[in-house]
């Protein structure tokens, strides 16, 4: 799907279950992406996202041709917008991402690959606004975010900031 500066993201399929289980498994990724999920759950959840069956469009990123993470993107429900304070109306789409080796975090490979999803989004499906939310003590991640041209917008509850991203900001 995309392949950017050695990192490639592609569509999550049923052979990546095993690698899901075991970064929602270690303590330091599910500390900010959690909950702890058993192979069974991890099949029950993204099953209907490989499948074609959700929303939500799962992917999993690949550097030196080994898995990494996972990252998600979505065309944000009405009822998310409403939550966000953003019109009903609007197009917004949302992105979840998580590097599962904690062995490679601050390597600048986040960057990498939210600039990657974020160019692929804008420039293949049209996409101008994009946001996530971010837990306001995940310090490493907000920067990543920051140095993508991602914003913070506005504070949200448990903790959470909500960062959005403009593609006429870049």
């Amino acid at each position: 799907m995309i392949q950017i500066n050695g990192v490639s993201i592609r569509a999550m399929s049923e052979s990546d279950y095993p690698y899901m289980e075991k970064w929602l498994n270690d303590d330091l990724v599910i500390e900010y992406y959690g909950p702890r999920l058993t192979l069974e759950q991890v099949v029950a959840k993204y099953g209907p996202r490989i499948k074609g069956d959700h929303y939500v469009k799962p992917c999993i990123v690949e550097y030196k041709n080994k898995r990494i993470g996972y990252m998600q993107y979505y065309r944000t429900p009405k009822e998310q917008l409403k939550l966000y304070s953003y019109p009903a109306e609007e197009s917004i789409y949302g992105i979840d991402q998580f590097i599962g080796e904690p062995g490679l975090w601050g390597k600048g490979l986040g960057t990498k690959m939210i600039n990657a999803l974020l160019e692929y989004l804008s420039s293949k499906l049209g996409v101008s606004k994009v946001v996530l939310d971010v837990d306001s003590t995940n310090l490493q991640a907000i920067k990543c975010y920051e140095k993508c041209g991602f914003q913070v917008v506005k504070g949200l509850e448990d903790n959470h900031l909500l960062m959005e991203w403009m593609r006429s900001w870049k």
